[in-house]
């Protein structure tokens, strides 16, 4: 069985907090420093360029990638890290759409993350063919899917309300309609049980900073189906990509596999803390992980029902229908969370209106959540977020 009082042990949490947005920033687990640390004295201070070689830097992308791969159920050899989430789903998605020349309709929800919805929008732009990007309602989706889509992209967990997809019956229902499949995993990776074997996902693509602990701004990965690998001609041709990089042929070749996915340059010391921060999984259960995640919704979903009732619930009440967060409607949502966060509870804002909180039984327990909806009963009882401060709008919110 799982220890989650082990797992929790791993991690640098500050003393006094109750950190419940590890879906937008996972905690700094307790052996990165020293990892980022040797990578940086032992080996760039030491080796210099030649670690390259001899550390397995070059190799890193793909060694760390099958470690994630396991996480999401991929076989070895098909996922790869590098560059961000936003570079990768350009690069899944203009494969895609290359590869169903016939189609021109790029399907995806209201829910997606805005960030995949505005590189659709930029490719769709730049390759003047007329294609469409058409956006429907999560609930639409499975009706939407017909025969002049070429492409279905979606992210499983809804980033605002947790909302989950039906990965296997919506890519199933998909490829009857002849179209491709590009799943963003970025609130789903290390959260709940993912295989994209057994769904038969096309495309997956994911951050690593999220609930795998990376990092801020920690490299991105993506899968592509090992049986399609061959047939994608990278959009984006870069040094790395090439089978022969060191070749410095003029012309383009696309790697065998795998590495035909990687872009530009690796960032080194991102790969050392990711792969240090991996290690917290070694022995940890998915299917455990998240019947305890269930768990802790539950009990915050309980527990603001009884005690702020002025809050809404946005999230699915079915935990079978929701990934690891659960979030609550205020309309003055924005100052109420300043208030929490004040008084040690850090959780986020997500416009216009939405409160959002992170359930990662990989650190938070019942005893977090019950300290959290007591600060926010509290705050909520006493109006004590009406005040100037908690309204001022921050970059990040």
């Amino acid at each position: 069985m799982t220890d989650f009082a082990a797992t929790r042990a791993l991690f640098d949490l500050p003393e006094g907090v109750t950190y419940l947005d590890g879906n937008s920033l996972g905690p700094l687990v307790r052996g990165v420093p020293e990892r980022v640390a040797q990578a940086m004295t032992d080996e760039w201070g030491r080796m210099l360029i030649t670690a390259w070689n001899k550390a397995g830097w070059m190799a890193a992308p793909q060694r760390i990638g099958d470690r994630i791969g396991r996480l999401i159920g991929a076989p070895e050899g098909t996922t790869v890290l590098g560059d961000t989430l936003t570079i990768k789903v350009y690069q899944a998605l203009a494969a895609a759409l290359e590869m169903r020349p016939d189609r021109r309709v790029i399907l995806s929800d209201s829910g997606n993350f805005p960030t995949d919805l505005y590189m659709a929008e930029g490719l769709i732009r730049s390759l003047d063919r007329g294609h469409e990007l058409r956006v429907v309602a999560p609930e639409e989706v499975a009706g939407a899917i017909g025969d002049d889509v070429a492409v279905l992209m979606l992210t499983q967990v809804d980033y605002r309300t947790g909302r989950l997809h039906d990965m296997a019956g919506l890519t199933a229902r998909a490829h009857d309609a002849g179209a491709l499949t590009i799943w963003d995993l970025a609130h789903s990776a290390g959260a709940l049980p993912v295989d994209v074997t057994a769904a038969n996902a096309d495309f997956a693509v994911g951050c690593t900073y999220k609930y795998l602990n990376s990092g801020p701004g920690g490299p991105a990965f993506i899968h592509v189906r090992p049986d399609l690998m061959e047939q994608v001609r990278p959009a984006l041709s870069g040094w790395l990509g090439h089978a022969e990089p060191f070749a410095f042929d003029l012309d383009y070749r696309a790697a065998p596999g795998i590495a035909r996915m990687r872009v530009g340059t690796p960032p080194i010391l991102q790969l050392a803390a990711l792969d240090a921060a991996l290690d917290v999984w070694d022995g940890v259960d998915m299917a455990e992980v998240r019947a305890a995640s269930q768990a802790l919704g539950q009990r915050m979903i309980e527990g603001v029902a009884a005690r702020c009732p002025a809050l809404q619930l946005a999230s699915p009440a079915d935990p079978d229908a929701r990934g690891s967060q659960v979030s609550f409607r205020h309309p003055e949502g924005y100052a109420v969370m300043q208030a929490l966060i004040d008084r040690g509870v850090i959780g986020d804002f997500r416009a216009p209106d939405m409160l959002r909180f992170g359930l990662t039984p990989l650190y938070i327990g019942a005893e977090d959540v019950d300290r959290a909806v007591d600060v926010l009963a509290e705050v909520l009882d006493g109006g004590l977020w009406d005040r100037p401060e908690y309204r001022a709008r921050a970059a990040v919110t």
